[in-house]
């Protein structure tokens, strides 16, 4: 993690080792995604599918790119994560009344029972992860994460 070094006065300054950080952040990161996968793999999803199943929760009836974009990921690998989703029944495709090109999907009544199923993973899973932080040590780490977040993207730019 960090080590000590000398600056140029003497003092004493804490140095982060960025090998062992970005391990340890790779780690934990991975970590993190399996203990939710797990825990949706108990309600019948898989990892990347409550992103989707949130995504229509809070705007249902969004265009097949329009969620590939918020997510990040690109279309042919949102267009096997929602096909897959309407054959579980959690998802349906409609056809897009101004342009015939273009589908819309929208959640089943299964899929809304399924939004209350992934914020409880989530929120199991975040419990296990958390367990032993206190509130102040859990706001500074989201604090940093933020920032840590922002940093990359601003370097990916």
């Amino acid at each position: 993690m960090a080590k000590k070094v000398k600056t140029a006065d003497g003092k004493k300054k804490a140095e982060i080792g960025n090998t062992e950080f970005f391990a340890q952040l790779a780690a934990a990161s991975r970590n993190s995604r399996t203990l939710l996968s797990r825990q949706l793999l108990s309600v019948g999803l898989y990892a990347g599918q409550d992103s989707v199943i949130l995504a229509l929760d809070t705007e249902d009836g969004q265009p097949l790119s329009s969620i590939a974009g918020s997510l990040g990921v690109r279309a042919p690998t949102m267009t096997k994560t929602i096909n897959r989703l309407v054959s579980q029944g959690f998802v349906e495709k409609r056809g897009s009344e101004t342009d015939g090109r273009q589908s819309h999907v929208y959640l089943t009544s299964a899929g809304r029972d399924a939004v209350k199923m992934v914020r409880k993973a989530i929120r199991k899973s975040q419990k296990a992860a958390t367990e032993g932080i206190g509130q102040k040590d859990f706001k500074t780490l989201m604090k940093l994460l933020k920032k840590l977040e922002q940093n990359i993207e601003t370097a990916l730019q």
